[in-house]
């Protein structure tokens, strides 16, 4: 059965604390419970909603970890290494900004954690201006994730009224063919590849080519 998250530790919130901040919830991974409760107590006075978790595995099995800005992730801890919890979380697909802390830090373990991928990494006990600075540029790095994946959507939504003749036109013109060429590969008509370019433009809501090779360039981040 797997571990239940801490309750929050709940106070009452800095006048100074940014108004988005509140709106993001930080995941907290440390065995220490001193560590941990001290790190949750100031993210939640900074205006973060907190979470902790006392080893990896209990975040791992956390089936909404996804909704997570930041992960401030102790390195050694009993059973999966925060080391190994980043392996996990990269093999799965998730990619919430990684700051890790360790008392215990060298530099080759700080290469790996970065090479994989973390954002941040500081010594531990993690001095609280640091750690906070490391939190908001994960926060702002998770919403521009966010933005990009509602325009991914958006973008595949419009795709799917595009009929398959539309597609190929599409696919010429971002790939920077003139309309001449795009109509001898498809074997149809100068007039009817304007025809279809049109519509393309019209269903895509682009304003100009660069509006379609921007949307393309967006697809091919989510097609396999």
């Amino acid at each position: 059965m797997s571990e239940q998250p801490d309750h929050r530790i709940r106070e009452r919130t800095s006048p100074l604390a940014s108004p988005l901040a509140s709106t993001l919830q930080i995941a907290v991974i440390d065995d220490d419970t001193a560590a941990r409760t001290s790190m949750m107590r100031l993210l939640n006075v900074s205006g973060y909603d907190a979470h902790g978790y006392e080893h990896g595995q209990a975040l791992l099995d956390d089936p909404a970890l996804e909704r997570f800005s930041c992960l401030v992730l102790d390195l050694q801890m009993p059973g999966l290494s925060g080391l190994d919890v980043q392996r996990v979380l990269l093999q799965r697909g998730v990619a919430t900004p990684v700051v890790f802390v360790s008392a215990f830090g060298t530099v080759a373990t700080t290469v790996r954690a970065l090479h994989a991928g973390a954002l941040d990494f500081l010594e531990k006990p993690a001095d609280p201006s640091a750690l906070l600075g490391a939190v908001a540029r994960a926060a702002a790095t998770a919403g521009d994730r966010v933005v990009k994946q509602q325009q991914q959507v958006e973008i595949a939504r419009r795709m799917a009224l595009l009929t398959a003749r539309e597609r190929e036109v599409f696919e010429g013109v971002v790939q920077g063919l003139p309309n001449k060429r795009i109509g001898a590969a498809l074997g149809i008509a100068l007039k009817t590849v304007k025809v279809h370019r049109g519509r393309v433009m019209q269903k895509l809501e682009a304003g100009s080519v660069a509006d379609l090779v921007r949307a393309a360039a967006l697809l091919a981040d989510v097609t396999p």
